[in-house]
């Protein structure tokens, strides 16, 4: 038994955690009896924790937990097979949800700039009028005036002791620092405790030898890779010595400042101002902001869908569902957002009939 080639008639389902795959399997039967051919399902791949509507994704090539695991999707599809009926995905190329700490395309772009494999991703203008944003993408983000939340300490600088990794914050949101600037937190923490000096200062030099990162995308693979090794390494000096732990904990307490004394936030001010991004107080967005968004939704920024590379990697769980036959039509979602959204149209349904079981 097989879905019907072209939908008949279809019911919306807002899938999320208060309504799962589990609870639509169960409801297929009362679906069938109603005549219907296709499920029309709301986003389901990753989006943000606690979304309500699904479109704020930041992974296209998972499943989203709340809504229910791969094995659970499966299911679903096996229910609806046995009743000769489909399903249709509500999917995003428009735009992605981005800001907080949970997109990784995003946080890598921040961290390393437009040399990022995935800053073509983004509609970017990195060279904008504004001569305080070249180079730099604006973050509308902070509930006050950059300096004044500098200054109450609300943007602490903070080491992930796993990850190995440092990071400013503002509440949940994240903004990874440069790993060319590790070598100005590590000689800091290196003077705070000389026992772990040597330790320090090689790590130091071995993260300013990093530098911008490489010229092509493969290049900047090798930095990467290399980073993360760093970062590794790093985060086992931590685990292992005290004395470095204990340094690295006294630099953070020299750059996050007091509260009150405004002088002492200079190091952390020189540090975020030396990075990809600007923060900013979220009303200026209107004004200076200079990456594309889903209308002025600053959490949602715009894909540059026209990439090559990006559409490979953003359809691939979609390609591989509809080549499993457990995918049997696409709703687009804001397509008027796209370059050229017939090009993306007729790319879609090239791809999208390689894609298709050789028995369909």
């Amino acid at each position: 038994m097989t879905a019907p080639p072209y939908p008949r008639a279809t019911i919306r389902l807002q899938f999320g955690r208060t309504f799962t795959f589990r609870d639509a399997e169960r409801l297929v039967p009362y679906f069938a009896a109603l005549g219907v051919s296709h499920l029309y399902a709301s986003p389901f791949l990753l989006a943000r924790s606690g979304s309500s509507h699904g479109y704020d994704i930041v992974d296209h090539n998972r499943f989203n937990p709340e809504v229910g695991t791969e094995e659970d999707y499966a299911a679903l599809v096996d229910a609806l097979e046995r009743h000769s009926m489909g399903i249709i995905l509500d999917f995003v190329p428009n735009h992605m949800g981005v800001m907080a700490a949970d997109n990784g395309w995003w946080l890598d772009v921040l961290e390393w700039g437009e040399r990022s494999p995935y800053a073509a991703f983004f509609d970017i203008d990195w060279h904008p009028a504004e001569p305080t944003l070249k180079g730099k993408v604006l973050l509308p983000v902070l509930g006050d005036h950059y300096g004044a939340v500098l200054e109450r300490g609300e943007l602490p600088l903070r080491f992930d002791a796993a990850e190995g990794s440092f990071s400013a914050w503002f509440y949940e949101h994240r903004f990874p620092i440069a790993v060319r600037h590790y070598a100005d937190i590590l000689r800091t923490a290196a003077r705070r405790e000389p026992r772990a000096r040597a330790t320090l200062e090689a790590m130091a030099k071995s993260f300013q030898a990093i530098g911008r990162g490489g010229r092509s995308t493969r290049e900047q693979a090798v930095k990467q890779r290399d980073a993360a090794d760093l970062k590794h390494g790093l985060a086992q000096a931590a685990r292992d010595d005290r004395m470095v732990r204990a340094a690295l904990e006294g630099a953070l307490e020299d750059y996050n400042g007091i509260p009150g004394e405004p002088a002492s936030f200079d190091a952390l001010h020189k540090l975020l101002d030396r990075q990809s991004y600007r923060m900013a107080f979220w009303r200026v967005a209107a004004h200076e902001i200079n990456y594309r968004r889903f209308f002025d939704i600053n959490d949602l920024a715009g894909l540059r869908m026209e990439v090559p590379a990006l559409f490979d990697v953003a359809h691939q769980l979609v390609f591989r569902l509809i080549g499993e036959g457990k995918l049997h039509g696409i709703r687009l979602d804001h397509v008027d957002g796209l370059l050229d959204p017939a090009a993306y149209f007729a790319r879609l349904q090239d791809r999208a009939a390689y894609a298709l079981p050789a028995a369909a």
